[in-house]
């Protein structure tokens, strides 16, 4: 039996993060005496001063500050165990946050959508396109309730759903197409290349071949293909989202000396695979339907 609670660990918290008693009573909104009173039934019950006063200013022990980082994980899932709760009692959600990269087939995407939105028409949907570890940073931060990306979380198991052909390309009239050989890695480094920024505000990372002396970083993958359309230069584009440009004779593969086109599986990773519910299930799997079966 524990012989504390959570509610302690709480106000233990709050007292650090506020740096004092009144600050923390003003700020969660309870006496000052309570605040008091949860604080030492803590240290009473675990025989440790976790804080020490000094003037007005509530200060962690080295033993505070090590039990402090514990509860500040215990609290996070007792916050989690209820949101699930939540999910599970209210049955179908009232809103779903999906995080996809930009790379991913957008038709696939808008084809289960249009099924979801016929399904649930009172659920919110909130879709953010995301570049390289963008669909993580919002993942890790719980901004999104699971993410479409190429890139694992750290501590994610993700479910593979796709595969992304990834083709160099350049417009027909770009001099790259036009050398009478195959283009050779020397031949791109003295050439301009689009590049996506990663859409994470945090540690930001590069992928792909990026050897061009010559750049244009942009943020939107719209942005790439009309650049490469007007002859701007040339990048690495995923299939999926340039169909209709190569069908329309816009864009064209570049013919290489290596085999440049390479392929990238797109997983899905839940937040949290236990509060999904009925929407988020109908959703994924519509998803599923709209893709082209795995090999």
């Amino acid at each position: 039996m524990a012989k504390v609670t959570l509610e302690q660990w709480r106000m233990f918290q709050a007292v650090v993060e506020y740096g004092g008693f009144s600050q923390a009573a003003e700020a969660v909104h309870k006496s000052q005496s309570s605040i008091n009173h949860a604080v030492h039934k803590l240290q009473e019950s675990l025989g440790i001063a976790l804080l020490e006063v000094r003037g007005r200013k509530a200060e962690l022990t080295d033993a505070g500050r090590v039990l402090l980082n514990r509860a500040g994980g215990l609290l996070n899932e007792a916050e989690a165990l209820e949101s699930v709760a939540e999910s599970l009692a209210a049955g179908t959600e009232a809103q779903l946050r999906l995080a996809v990269d930009v790379l991913f087939d957008y038709d696939a995407l808008l084809t289960a959508v249009e099924r979801f939105a016929e399904v649930y028409p009172h659920t919110r949907l909130e879709i953010r396109e995301t570049v390289l570890s963008g669909g993580e940073e919002l993942l890790l931060q719980q901004e999104v309730d699971f993410i479409l990306s190429a890139r694992a979380p750290q501590g994610f198991v993700g479910e593979p759903l796709t595969r992304v052909k990834f083709l160099p390309v350049a417009h027909p009239d770009h001099p790259l197409h036009h050398l009478g050989r195959p283009v050779n890695r020397e031949d791109l480094k003295a050439t301009r290349q689009i590049v996506m920024r990663d859409s994470a505000l945090k540690n930001r990372q590069d992928a792909g071949w990026l050897g061009s002396d010559e750049r244009i970083t942009v943020t939107n993958v719209h942005t790439s293909i009309d650049l490469i359309e007007r002859g701007l230069g040339f990048a690495w584009l995923p299939e999926p989202r340039i169909r209709d440009s190569l069908c329309a004779d816009r864009l064209l593969p570049l013919r290489t000396e290596e085999p440049w086109e390479r392929d990238v599986m797109v997983y899905l990773f839940f937040a949290d695979r236990d509060r999904a519910g009925p929407a988020a299930n109908m959703l994924l799997s519509a998803l599923r339907e709209s893709l082209p079966p795995l090999d």
